[in-house]
Order: structure tokens, then C-alpha cells, then sequence
């Protein structure tokens, strides 16, 4: 995975932007406001960690990617960077007031190994993540027209399940689940935010930023899985797809466990 961030992350910024929205609540749920100490766990380029600062906190971010983390240095200098494997949290026993992960958890190793390691470095505060769960991303419409990447895609993610009998199997206590739904205003160009947009999909700039697309959809399957996208654009087939695969559960989830 150190691998696959290191050659996309040259071009990272130029779609993943933070969003505006998910910045406001992560920051929200995290108790930022209150000012602390936060941790931004697998933080990539740095740009969630550097809107949630702007909001307040003293921040901190660790990848394993040098090259994103090179462009998190360059453009953010104000926040303490550290290249580093969440398996092996290079900080002290309670040493912040909270921590964030964002669109991340998929690529642990170990999920209880790393939510131990961040059990050990938080004091008393809340772990914010942010991802997306099986169950909800079955009902992407991207099933449809790029299957095996998406089993595939959906086959890494960690079920609720999991996550919760990881999370409080290391100590924490897991306050709530919330969905995210997608909207046409979404700024940070991750797997679904063309929900109501999937004309971004044929732009290899925006494919090129998401990783299952960069690493686990085959050359054939993207072709055929975009003419058959514009095939059903132009005739108006598209709407009614898209309608086979709405959901009430949200296409993403915010998890709140918190260290008392």
C-alpha cells in the first residue's frame, strides 16, 4: 500500500481536496474547538488535517507514504509531520486529546493492532474515523458497471462488525454510528463521490486519485465499464440504475469511539 500512495500521490491534490462538510464534523465530533493536542492517523497529504487546524488544536500527522507526506510538509509546514506505520505510533502513552482517520482503515494491516496503538497515544478524548462499510457500498451504482473492482474494492473494507469489536476490544467505547450521504457539492473526489455525478468517472485525473481504480481495476473492466456508463448516459438508462441502487443507510459512515 506504501507503494501504490507513493506513485499516486504526486497527483493527489489535484482532486482529493478536503471537503468542506466532512472538515466542519470531524473537527465537531473530535472536540477540536476545545483546543488539545489531535492526531491525524494515515493523513496523507495532510490536507484534512490542515483544514481541521485551521478550526483549532495543535495537529499532528503520520503517514507511511513519503512522497504524500513530502507534499504535507511543503505546503503546511505549521503542523508536526511524521512518517511512520500506525502499527508502531512513534509518540508517548496519552499524549493526545484525540485522533482522526480518514479513508484509511481499509488499508491496516492489523485493525486491532492499530486501534491499540491508538488507544495507547490518546488521553482521555474521542477517535474519529471516517469510512465507508460493506453493506453500503453494495449499493454503489458502480457495482453495476465495474463489478470485480468493486468486489474487490469491498471485500478489503471492514464490516461495522469488525470495526466495533476492534475498537472496543482494545478499550474504547464506541458512542455512534452516523451515515454520510454524497451530494453534488462534495469537493474531495474519493470512490463515490460521483454518485450524482458520474461523468467525473471519465476523467483518468479523478480515477487516477482513487484507489481502487489505481490499483485493483483492470484495464478491460475499465473500458467496458465506462462505454457502458456513457452507453446508458445518452439513452437515459443510467436513471434507472441508479434508482435500483439507492439506500437509506448512508454511502459512508462517521464512528465515534472515545478513550474515557
Amino acid at each position: 500500500m506504501e507503494k501504490l500512495y507513493d506513485s499516486i500521490g504526486s497527483t493527489y491534490t489535484f482532486t482529493r481536496q478536503a471537503d468542506t462538510e466532512i472538515t466542519q464534523e470531524i473537527s465537531r465530533l473530535v472536540c477540536n474547538e476545545k483546543g488539545g493536542k489531535f492526531l491525524d492517523v494515515a493523513c496523507g497529504t495532510g490536507n484534512y488535517t490542515s483544514s481541521i487546524a485551521t478550526l483549532g488544536g495543535e495537529w499532528y500527522g503520520i503517514d507511511i507514504s513519503e512522497v504524500m507526506l513530502k507534499q504535507a510538509f511543503d505546503k503546511y509546514a505549521n503542523i508536526k509531520w511524521t512518517l511512520g506505520d500506525v502499527a508502531s505510533l512513534p509518540y508517548s502513552d496519552e499524549y493526545f486529546n484525540g485522533a482522526v482517520c480518514s479513508l484509511a482503515i481499509h488499508h491496516f494491516t492489523d485493525l486491532t493492532s492499530a486501534f491499540k496503538e491508538i488507544y495507547r497515544v490518546i488521553d482521555k478524548g474521542n477517535f474519529i474515523i471516517f469510512t465507508a462499510f460493506p453493506d453500503q457500498m453494495q449499493s454503489y451504482w458502480l457495482c453495476n458497471y465495474f463489478p470485480e473492482m468493486m468486489r474487490r474494492s469491498i471485500h478489503n473494507m471492514p464490516d461495522q462488525k469488525t470495526l466495533v469489536t476492534s475498537l472496543q476490544s482494545v478499550g474504547f467505547e464506541v458512542k455512534n454510528i452516523a451515515p454520510f450521504f454524497v451530494t453534488n457539492e462534495l469537493q474531495d473526489m474519493f470512490l463515490y463521490s460521483g454518485k450524482e455525478r458520474p461523468e467525473i468517472y471519465f476523467d483518468p485525473n479523478v480515477r487516477s486519485n482513487i484507489s481502487s481504480f489505481a490499483s485493483i481495476c483492470d484495464i478491460e473492466e475499465l473500458g467496458n465499464g465506462l462505454s457502458s456508463l456513457s452507453a446508458d448516459l445518452s439513452t437515459g438508462k443510467f436513471l434507472s440504475i441508479k434508482q435500483k441502487y439507492s439506500s437509506i443507510s448512508g454511502d459512508y459512515a462517521y464512528v465515534v469511539a472515545r478513550k474515557n
